[in-house]
């Protein structure tokens, strides 16, 4: 579905991305992680559209990218941190997304607006909302257009723990509807019921991708955290 291939990226002399090839399919639940600075984040701009490579390609569904820029609509994005216009109410935020992506409004999936409540908050302005709210409508906004792809970057920071698993409980829903989710988090425990491969950059660079199964079958763990550790420790 999203294959990367050889793609580099250079910020003046960082090296961002490095030679980078992954294939990401259709129905996976992929943990994208590395220490800060790694290249997680400008790989996911990339695939977004939002940096262009230096060299390499991304393909969506088998096109390039860079012919195809429609392929967008297939996606739903959660960024680390949302930034909205202050004086707009959740209500009017909602609905000039709905309006900029009207093509898509058909089959829309407005279930975590109900879960968290955000109906009830409708003529709250953004800027008086907290940290843990206005995550609450990023993550509303990724699902909203019910995607076929979900890239989450960091989704259940500054959520409540009640909210932290009303999300999960909806990225497990998502992946068995044979959706692509890819997730980045620093809280690797979060992950462990999640993912069924992970991604590990350092570097600019993929040092490993594997699925869940083979990772803790080489490590002898269970938790990803301390699986991880383990694979790091060995190199």
């Amino acid at each position: 579905m999203i294959i990367a291939s050889n793609v580099s990226k250079k910020f003046g002399k960082l090296k961002a991305l490095d030679n980078v090839s992954v294939t990401c399919n259709k129905g996976e639940c992929i943990a994208l992680i590395g220490p800060n600075g790694s290249g997680k984040t400008t790989l996911i701009k990339v695939i977004l559209g939002m940096v262009i490579c230096d060299s390499g390609f991304i393909t969506f569904n088998g096109k390039n990218i860079l012919h195809d820029w429609l392929y967008r609509t297939n996606i739903g994005y959660m960024p680390q941190i949302g930034r909205y216009p202050d004086n707009m109410t959740i209500g009017q935020v909602l609905e000039m997304m709905k309006d900029i992506r009207k093509n898509e409004n058909i089959g829309l999936d407005e279930e975590l607006i109900i879960l968290f409540g955000l109906n009830e908050l409708m003529h709250k302005r953004m800027r008086t909302l907290s940290g843990g709210t206005r995550q609450k409508v990023s993550a509303a906004l990724a699902f909203l257009f019910n995607a076929e792809v979900l890239i989450l970057d960091e989704p259940t920071a500054g959520l409540d723990p009640v909210s932290a698993e009303i999300l999960k409980d909806k990225i497990l829903a998502e992946k068995k509807k044979g959706k692509l989710i890819l997730v980045t988090s620093h809280i690797l425990s979060e992950l462990d019921d999640l993912v069924t491969q992970v991604i590990y950059m350092q570097d600019g660079s993929i040092r490993f991708h594997k699925s869940i199964e083979l990772l803790r079958t080489d490590t002898g763990q269970e938790k990803l955290s301390k699986a991880i550790a383990a694979v790091m420790l060995q190199r």
